[in-house]
């Protein structure tokens, strides 16, 4: 699969669902609630991983992130460029 610039891929699941691939944009990397899914997969698989970042939460915990996230970036750019 061929990953756009400026996306990354990331697999997300716990062990008792099917894991699913997510391709999402880079800076999602340093949101807040993104770097506490993160320090959640160091936690399980360190540091030393080949491969996409692997996630360990449940699909729809992470789709409930990635909304949130969208959201917040959304209203940043409306308040940041608003007259």
């Amino acid at each position: 699969m061929n990953i756009p610039k400026g996306r990354v891929a990331v697999i997300v699941g716990h062990e008792d669902e099917e894991q699913k691939k997510f391709v999402i944009p880079v800076m999602f990397l340093n949101h807040p609630l993104f770097m506490e899914l993160l320090k959640e997969a160091e936690k399980e698989f360190g540091f030393r991983h080949s491969g996409p970042i692997n996630i360990p939460c449940h699909v729809q915990e992470f789709r409930n992130v990635q909304g949130m996230i969208d959201k917040d970036r959304h209203h940043h750019h409306i308040c940041c460029f608003k007259d």
